[in-house]
């Protein structure tokens, strides 16, 4: 199957489009945010603050990146289990997060949030980092600078591969993997 090109913010219509199994190369501006930062945006969002982003169509990639080398804008950028993240992810969802890029499964309950609020998860491969890292053009610190490398920051990428693995029809990439090989 050949990569559909995509743009980051995601618009509903491409949303609409994204079926499981598509392999994907996104371009445009994902952000960053692992375990840590996904706390403070639920407490910012408890106690009715702004985001220090505009989450509305945004993806998140859970990753916390490596120092860049001389010369390079990043350094190894690979996904984060996003399993840690599941117990946030139904609430950003809700405020209008649109993508997240991970790796491994979601949780029965963030599958019916993508479902519900129109979302997509991708799944990019781990221990590729460094590979992965090529197609990140550009990186600007945006929010809990304290947070080292798990502070959230704004990348403008080109061509970033990913896979679709949960999409708003409820299907589940890792699902079928298991079914097609499942003995009866």
């Amino acid at each position: 199957m050949e990569a559909v090109h995509i743009t980051s913010p995601l618009d509903a219509k491409t949303v609409r489009e994204l079926k499981v199994g598509t392999p994907v190369l996104i371009s445009g501006v994902i952000y960053t945010a692992r375990d840590a930062a996904h706390r403070r945006l639920i407490e910012a969002l408890d106690n009715g603050e702004r985001l220090p982003f505009p989450i509305k169509g945004q993806t998140i990639y859970y990753t916390g990146p490596s120092p860049a080398r001389p010369g390079r804008v990043i350094g190894s950028a690979g996904p984060t289990t996003s399993g840690r993240m599941d117990m946030y992810t139904p609430r950003l969802l809700a405020a209008g997060m649109r993508a997240m890029i991970g790796k491994g499964n979601r949780s029965p309950e963030v599958r019916e949030a993508i479902q519900k609020y129109k979302a997509v998860y991708f799944v990019a491969i781990g221990g590729a980092g460094a590979l992965l890292a090529q197609s990140i053009k550009k990186v600007e610190l945006v929010a809990y600078e304290d947070l080292g490398t798990e502070a959230i920051r704004l990348l403008t990428v080109e061509n970033f591969p990913a896979i679709v693995a949960n999409d708003i029809y409820g299907e589940d990439l890792f699902e079928q993997g298991r079914a097609k090989y499942r003995r009866e």
